[in-house]
């Protein structure tokens, strides 16, 4: 019983001296936070060999481009963890004006002018974080999200998100929060690369290997008026953004799975605009818990047959 209560005294310690952290790191310039983050990128890599392996079997896995990116990777990975306290913690104001270059940004004025509703797709790409916040400083939105492995982060990250935008966890209920915005010509956003649970996906080509993929996506897209890709490049020497948008303007395809693939093909062609800030070290290719294998399933159909069948029936 005392060794629980010390135990618990120990972490509850441990949480107030990390969340303090966090917020103090909230207070440096970005180009200190991203210094610092190419810093801990390389510990972890060298630290973690889960990590390692993961981010050097998927750059593989890619083709050789995204192996001779592998080194700056890296670095980015850590960039991504620590600007983390001042995307989340700081003004909107300060948080927007990071954003100093855009690239067809028109596509989502135009969308708004004509009041159509938006779905967003956006992978774990660049500052991901910091595309709904831009989005929400001029229209609302509304963004999937799934709380944080560690428990620590959660009001943290609820309080970086949640002061602008509009959360929906990813539940049955968070699901229904996204189609009544979707029907009162708002936009949405959702991480289209993020590993789903059972029952919630299919297995389908990313980068040429099977992976367990969202339907969510697939499914939203044929609510919503305007399907865009966007992501924000992160700049160097702590410079700021330059968020891209394009129009995911192929028919969508008739099936559900189709249209998975779809997407995870228009994914990979984002990827390769700048496969330094990519995520590689996601476990991607996870069976999720209940989920068969796909070798233990039909085989999946190459991403350029589905596209030129889908394209076909449209």
């Amino acid at each position: 019983m005392l060794s629980s209560f010390v135990f618990r005294g120990q972490f509850l310690r441990l949480v107030f001296l990390m969340t303090l952290l966090f917020r103090l790191l909230s207070h440096l310039p970005l180009s200190v936070l991203h210094n610092l983050g190419a810093l801990l990128g390389w510990i972890v890599y060298l630290a973690s060999p889960t990590y390692r392996r993961h981010l050097r079997a998927h750059t593989a896995q890619a083709g050789d481009w995204a192996v001779a990116v592998r080194t700056a990777a890296i670095a980015e990975t850590g960039k991504a963890l620590l600007e983390l306290p001042y995307i989340w913690l700081r003004p909107q104001n300060q948080v927007v004006a990071q954003v100093v270059r855009t690239t067809g940004w028109e596509l989502v004025e135009q969308a708004w002018q004509a009041g159509h509703s938006i779905l967003f797709l956006t992978p774990h790409l660049g500052c991901f974080e910091i595309t709904a916040q831009y989005c929400g400083a001029f229209q609302p939105i509304t963004v999937l999200y799934r709380p944080p492995k560690l428990a620590w982060l959660q009001p943290l990250m609820e309080q970086g998100r949640g002061a602008h935008l509009k959360l929906a966890p990813a539940d049955l209920g968070g699901v229904r929060n996204l189609m009544k915005a979707l029907r009162r010509k708002e936009a949405v956003g959702i991480l289209p690369d993020q590993v789903p649970g059972r029952g919630e996906g299919v297995w389908a080509p990313f980068f040429g290997r099977p992976a367990y993929t969202m339907t969510l996506a697939a499914r939203l897209a044929e609510s919503a008026d305007t399907v865009l890709l966007i992501h924000a490049q992160r700049l160097v020497y702590g410079a700021g953004y330059h968020i891209k948008v394009r129009q995911f303007d192929e028919p969508l395809a008739e099936t559900l799975e189709a249209r998975v693939i779809q997407f995870n093909a228009a994914l990979e062609k984002l990827i390769e605009d700048c496969p330094e800030q990519y995520l590689w070290s996601y476990n991607r290719y996870k069976v999720p818990a209940g989920v068969q294998p796909p070798d233990a399933q039909a085989p999946v159909i190459a991403a350029s047959t589905s596209s030129d069948s889908a394209a076909g029936r449209s």
